[in-house]
């Protein structure tokens, strides 16, 4: 629990701050932007439904339809 609680915890705050970088106006003085901010954020964002749906496993709630594959 603690590891998918940082893992978590880590993928927000990388969505947040990658968002935060990618909103941020161009400045042309000191070149094009070399980190594709906005699709990182989106990989963060992206990463972080899966860690709540571990954690809500984790917790008992059950998730899915209950049947397997």
């Amino acid at each position: 629990m603690t590891l998918t609680l940082t893992v978590l915890a880590g993928l927000a705050g990388l969505a947040v701050f990658a968002g935060w970088r990618g909103a941020r106006p161009p400045n042309p003085h000191k070149g094009p932007r070399l980190m594709p901010w906005r699709f990182i954020m989106l990989l963060a964002a992206a990463g972080t439904l899966p860690m709540i749906v571990h954690v809500l496993n984790l917790l008992g709630v059950t998730t899915g339809n209950g049947r397997g594959p």
